[in-house]
């Protein structure tokens, strides 16, 4: 059952403090630029709007974050969110532990930082068709940033090509390559186009991991250590179809479809009768057409109930390619032995159905330390704390 949850209003809090590091490597221009002050109250966000499930409570857990998307946790509590557009890498930090970033740092510019990921305290940012490392990035912020080049060999085609990254429970990075198109066989011209790649974490012993993945921007794995993906639908087929995707890999080497079949049952129109769908992967959930999932975390840590343990929670970014809005929001799939048994929202209310006007759209999600879930939204420029109590009021 759930009720719109009451929101008490944050009192603004200190003005953002923003250090400017250059993006150059093993150097740094000593400059600033403080932004207009973004106060952290969250009534324009529309966070009264949302509904969650009883007990849970929505905050604003840091403002002013332009484009706000992919997010890593340092080890000593400094939040990375990399951006698509906006070609800026932030370092967020809650000194006093009040659960609000009250430092928001331009840690780095470059083109499209989307993906970015934690090792060992070592900072990951994956551009298009270049890898970066940033080693013990903590003990870089507000000195002389260093950072290192892993590959720079990648497809460089922008269309899809913006990256989610993350380590495996193997040691991998994981680096997906989208299709740089709507519908195309693009594996012709370059074989990791439409794929999910992975490597050892200095670049090494590269490899195809999954096939026929027209664009994933979210993965993670389950308790087994086996890959869970979200896939964004190919356009122009309708409102309708294809479905959006979520899959599960129980082996290297396998192949989701695409462009030859989509959502495990759509033949589609151009490539489909090349191989048919029974060639393929189905996926473990159709979701709705459009919705463009993103971000895919399975619950973490004791704060939220026990009931949600084994449920994957997946951010739907929300759908530009129809005539009436449809996703912004968080569902949960609940999974049983790697089945999933059925979906749900978990929060709604970014989208208004009736008047079709959207107030967020949700990005990331990123467990803490305490149990509670970070998410991004690229359209508010904000990330957002979810918490859960015995009461209607979650304390931090």
């Amino acid at each position: 059952m759930k009720n719109k949850i009451s929101l008490l209003k944050i009192f603004c809090a200190a003005a953002l403090a923003f250090s400017i590091f250059s993006c150059k490597e093993n150097k740094k221009e000593e400059s600033a630029d403080v932004k207009e002050e973004v106060p952290m109250d969250s009534t324009d966000l529309a966070l009264l709007d949302l509904n969650l499930p009883d007990g849970f409570e929505i905050k604003v857990y840091a403002r002013g974050v332009d484009g706000a998307r992919s997010m890593a946790m340092g080890p000593d509590g400094t939040l990375f969110v990399g951006t698509r557009n906006e070609n800026t890498v932030y370092a967020l930090q809650d000194k006093d532990g009040d659960y609000k970033a009250e430092t928001v740092m331009v840690l780095d510019t470059m083109e499209v930082p989307n993906g970015i990921a934690m090792r060992n305290g070592d900072l990951y940012v994956a551009q298009v068709g270049s890898l970066w490392k940033y080693p013990n990035i903590e003990s870089q912020l507000g000195g002389t940033l260093s950072k290192e080049l892993v590959y720079d060999d990648y497809p460089t085609e922008f269309h899809h090509g913006w990256k989610y990254i993350a380590f495996g429970p193997d040691d991998k990075l994981y680096v997906p390559v989208g299709a740089p198109c709507n519908i195309c066989d693009s594996t012709v011209v370059d074989e990791r186009f439409a794929t999910i790649t992975r490597m050892d974490p200095d670049g090494s012993n590269r490899e195809i991991y999954a096939h026929g993945v027209r664009n994933s921007v979210g993965f993670t794995w389950d308790d087994k250590g086996e890959m869970w993906f979200t896939d964004n639908g190919r356009d122009m087929l309708g409102d309708d179809v294809p479905p959006c995707e979520l899959n599960h890999i129980t082996e290297a080497g396998q192949h989701f479809g695409y462009p030859f079949c989509h959502g495990g049952t759509v033949k589609d129109p151009e490539f489909g009768d090349q191989r048919p769908c029974s060639d393929f992967v189905p996926p473990a959930k159709a979701l709705g057409a459009h919705v463009a999932p993103l971000a895919v975390k399975f619950k973490s840590g004791t704060m939220f109930p026990a009931s949600y343990n084994g449920k994957a929670f997946i951010a739907e970014h929300g759908s530009w390619n129809r005539s009436k809005k449809v996703g912004y929001r968080i569902m949960l799939a609940d999974i049983e032995n790697g089945v999933v048994k059925g979906t749900e929202p978990f929060i709604d209310g970014w989208l208004n159905d009736e008047t079709q006007k959207v107030t967020g759209r949700p990005v990331d999600l990123l467990w803490m330390k305490d149990g509670s879930l970070l998410i991004s939204d690229d359209y508010g420029d904000a990330i957002y704390r979810v918490t859960y109590s015995d009461t209607q009021v979650a304390s931090n």
